[in-house]
Order: C-alpha cells, then sequence, then structure tokens
C-alpha cells in the first residue's frame, strides 16, 4: 500500500513503538491523532492485603501506563459515523 516491503514495513513499526517506549519510560504523554494517548500516571505506596494468606502487606509506589482511546476510535468501534467536528476536536 504504502511501496515498503514488509521488513521496511516491520521496521518501521518497531523504530515507532521504541520511540513511543522511550517516551513513556521518560514520563512523556504520547498521543497518535484520531487513535489515543497513552498517559504515565504515578501511584503512591498503599497498604494492601495477600489474598491468599490474608496477611497485611505494602504495595509499593509504582507507575503505570494508562491509554485513553480518542472519540473517533470509540465512535468507530461502536459504528458511529465521524463528523468533520469530531475530526477538529481530535487535533
Amino acid at each position: 500500500m504504502v511501496g515498503l516491503s514488509r521488513n521496511e514495513s516491520g521496521q518501521l513499526v518497531e523504530t515507532i513503538l521504541d520511540i513511543m517506549t522511550k517516551a513513556l519510560q521518560a514520563g512523556e504523554t504520547v498521543k497518535i491523532s484520531s487513535f489515543g494517548t497513552w498517559i504515565v500516571r504515578e501511584k503512591a505506596a498503599r497498604q494492601g492485603r495477600n489474598p491468599k494468606t490474608k496477611e497485611p502487606a505494602t504495595i509499593a509506589s509504582r507507575r503505570v501506563i494508562v491509554f485513553r482511546p480518542s472519540q473517533i476510535l470509540k465512535k468507530t468501534t461502536n459504528g458511529e459515523k465521524i463528523s468533520a467536528a469530531d475530526l477538529e476536536k481530535d487535533k
């Protein structure tokens, strides 16, 4: 479709994913227009419980990645039509 071989296409996808991974590791937000946004969130340490032993346990602080789909992706997934206003909002 774009004139790339299967190998070149694979390398392109791997390069894009590598760039996205490095940005997320640096705590940056990654947005793909009309698709969605990946956000890194910090979760504080908290008290939890081991479900097997019922013993209290401390859950360490950590970073998590959250994906938020765009309105366009949500609408197309549900078979809804996309308007020009939807495209403008997503920029």
